[in-house]
């Protein structure tokens, strides 16, 4: 089947030809995000693989229902993206990615919170610099701290197991919480929820008035959770301890090569704040990049293609 791929990166291209060994798929690689100036690329292409900055919208899935598009497989779990009424309207079966990279992610998380709070990324600089001075570079013990988890699906779960090993998270007694109370208790604030309405800027100037004083924020989930304006008063008053973020809202223009207008100056200027911070580390949204990871997108993406090909149900259909 042909399929053409959109936000192609070398290791997309690398991984999905690996993986196509096994399906013989036409593909077509494209560095260029899928906006509504480059859908018309997609014509003639009836599966559409994209990843999660690129635009699938109605005016977008419009333009691809025209010209011949019946599939857009999603190289990515979230699909806030993904305008679902649109597709279901143009007759456009929408796939993802589900499940793969909880152990990848989890463990970034952990990687993250330790080299913030062990100062870790201060103290290379400094031996790049050929000192080994240790002033203003202690940390604190992991060890008798209250870790808060906002959302123990797959990757949540992993996080907690980490922080307190044990196969059943009953059995090591990891109780549940309101969010508020999650907030007022924890050292350290670990978000793995989803993006919803409900939980879009979820840490916000209001509820960064109830974390205890000195916590650490923990994002590699989605940008949107953390409301990036409000954090910057936050960390100046130390209400905020540090911060460590693998997604940034607005972040095509900044992590990416593209450019968006306005957006990237409006954002930019605070990104930057940001990252003047001693105690915050901003990662390009690497926490699921893993050799497993990759491998594992490609394959549940050219796999989800061969089976509309073949008329069998698509294993991860949205719609």
């Amino acid at each position: 089947m042909k399929i053409i791929v959109f936000s192609t990166e070398p290791y997309d291209r690398k991984y999905l030809e690996q993986a196509n060994k096994q399906f013989n798929h036409e593909l077509d690689f494209h560095e260029a995000r899928l906006t509504s100036k480059t859908a018309i690329l997609a014509a003639g292409y009836p599966v559409v693989s994209v990843f999660v900055n690129d635009e699938v919208n109605a005016p977008v899935l419009e333009v691809l229902a025209r010209n011949g598009t019946k599939m857009v497989a999603l190289r990515c779990r979230g699909f806030s993206h993904v305008d679902l009424g649109a597709a279901k309207t143009h007759g456009i079966t929408i796939a993802r990615v589900p499940r793969y990279c909880p152990h990848a992610v989890a463990e970034y998380t952990i990687g993250l919170f330790l080299s913030l709070d062990r100062k870790i990324h201060r103290a290379w600089d400094r031996v790049r610099e050929d000192t080994f001075d240790l002033n203003e570079l202690e940390g604190r013990d992991l060890y008798g701290k209250t870790v808060g988890i906002v959302g123990t699906g797959r990757i949540g779960a992993r996080v907690a197991k980490a922080f307190k090993p044990n196969p059943d998270l009953q059995q090591i007694d990891i109780p549940f919480y309101g969010l508020e109370e999650v907030l007022r208790g924890a050292d350290i604030l670990c978000l793995h929820c989803p993006l919803t309405p409900e939980t879009r800027h979820l840490i916000n100037a209001d509820s960064l008035k109830l974390v205890k004083r000195g916590v650490v924020i923990v994002n590699t989930a989605r940008a949107d959770l953390v409301d990036i304006a409000a954090l910057v008063p936050a960390l100046e008053s130390r209400q905020v301890g540090g911060l460590a973020l693998d997604v940034y809202e607005n972040e095509v223009g900044l992590f990416l090569d593209d450019s968006l207008g306005g957006t990237v100056a409006v954002h930019g200027a605070l990104f930057q704040r940001l990252r003047s911070f001693p105690n915050v580390i901003i990662t390009g949204h690497q926490a699921y990049f893993t050799q497993e990871t990759l491998h594992s997108i490609a394959h549940t993406t050219l796999n989800n293609a061969a089976k509309y090909e073949a008329g069998k149900a698509v294993p991860f259909a949205l719609i």
